[in-house]
């Protein structure tokens, strides 16, 4: 007998009443730091664009001036055609390695289509039946998808709670062969850094290795922008790091910096590398072009973090909850319905906020993820809290 069928149109209309149904925005007009919508221009406070590198247009131009009929295909082709180990890899994309290894001085590092792709085929690929997957509880869907695709037992620990991370491994860690504690390094929707140094200690503590995801804090931290731990000086204590392309980089793609022979074991185990076509030549050759340019972005990472700490202590001044030290700015909400209508209102009055609400974040922590970039100057930026505020007040009542 077949099975009736699911009536999605109920399960919608019960996302829509939660404050929970997920829609496509569609942009255009990028320039800077603003969008248009409909028509619309707008300050756009939700992009990845950290480095204000995605709407610059000089340097666009500079990336494709290089172009020519000789090297059209090889390195600015839209697409792969193929897997890595089939006929997609190319000396290009060799070279982007041994680039990211030598900046990391590292043994070697190996490329993903995207940090979504890393984090479910790496753990899979190197963690099974005997082994303990240690996790952050806000740590990115990404990561949580990859422990369920994993074979080995996991556990999340609570958000930056290394205690509850000691007791965890005290409890556990002798029932395994081996263990990895898997943390960001600036989480994504808080804003806020992984104490790194305690981090190392308790893997040293526990004889277990590290994974950190530094998908928001390449480009931004560091002498020459390699992420937060190059920042707190330890880079040779992470056993596994994660950084992407797709936001600091204005791009697409990701990258594990490893030994060689865990490399090798990836090559021949990661489902999401194997059976996937490889990243397009032309996002090869931008990535490589950025990643030359990298550490020279000193002073824009400075004056990023400058207006992002202006931001937050204004926000704080107007009564607004928020939280964390980057340049990713949480206004926390709390009520889903609540942080729509603000986000729309915030719409009107020229700004895209868009709202983050479960379950992307914990059930009563919806909130706006104003998201900087060294694009912006404090004017663009200051008026924000009071417009937030104006926004609240003319939500409607009971929301």
């Amino acid at each position: 007998m077949n099975s009736s069928p699911p009536d999605y149109a109920a399960r919608l209309h019960r996302l829509a009443a939660r404050g929970r149904l997920r829609t496509l925005t569609p942009l255009h007009g990028r320039d800077g730091c603003s969008v248009a919508a409909q028509g619309q221009r707008l300050m756009n406070l939700s992009s990845n664009d950290y480095l204000g590198l995605g709407g610059n247009a000089t340097l666009l131009r500079e990336f494709y001036a290089a172009m020519n009929e000789n090297n059209a295909l090889d390195a600015y082709a839209p697409g792969a055609l193929s897997s890595r180990l089939l006929t997609g890899d190319s000396e290009a994309a060799q070279a982007l390695e041994r680039s990211l290894a030598d900046s990391y001085q590292a043994e070697a590092a190996l490329l993903f289509n995207s940090g979504y792709h890393a984090n479910i085929g790496i753990l899979p690929a190197l963690y099974g039946k005997g082994d303990l997957i240690l996790s952050d509880k806000l740590n990115h869907a990404s990561i949580h998808d990859g422990l369920r695709l994993a074979a080995a037992a996991h556990k999340r620990y609570r958000h930056g709670d290394y205690a509850n991370l000691r007791q965890l491994l005290q409890r556990h860690r002798a029932d395994f062969r081996r263990a990895v504690i898997v943390s960001e390094s600036v989480f994504s929707m808080d804003g806020d850094f992984a104490d790194l140094a305690e981090l190392i200690a308790i893997k040293r503590q526990f004889a277990a290795e590290l994974y950190l995801d530094e998908a928001h804090a390449v480009g931004l931290y560091g002498a020459t922008g390699l992420g937060w731990a190059e920042a707190r000086a330890c880079l040779g204590e992470i056993d596994f790091l994660l950084g992407t392309f797709g936001k600091a980089c204005a791009s697409t793609g990701a990258f594990l910096i490893c030994s060689e022979e865990i490399r090798r074991m990836l090559i021949n185990h990661s489902r999401s590398l194997i059976f996937t076509t490889a990243m397009p030549p032309v996002s090869v050759t931008w990535n490589r072009f950025i990643w030359a340019k990298l550490r020279q972005y000193t002073s824009a990472r400075a004056h990023l973090m400058r207006i992002a700490q202006a931001l937050r202590d204004s926000l704080r001044q107007h009564g607004l909850a928020t939280h964390g030290e980057s340049n990713i700015v949480p206004v926390l909400l709390g009520d889903a319905q609540l942080t729509i209508q603000v986000a729309e209102s915030l719409r009107n009055q020229g700004y895209l906020a868009l709202p983050v609400r479960p379950p992307t974040v914990p059930e009563g922590t919806s909130r706006l993820r104003l998201s900087l970039t060294a694009a912006m100057q404090w004017d663009d930026l200051k008026n924000v809290p009071t417009a937030i505020c104006r926004a609240i007040a003319i939500a409607p009542k009971g929301t």
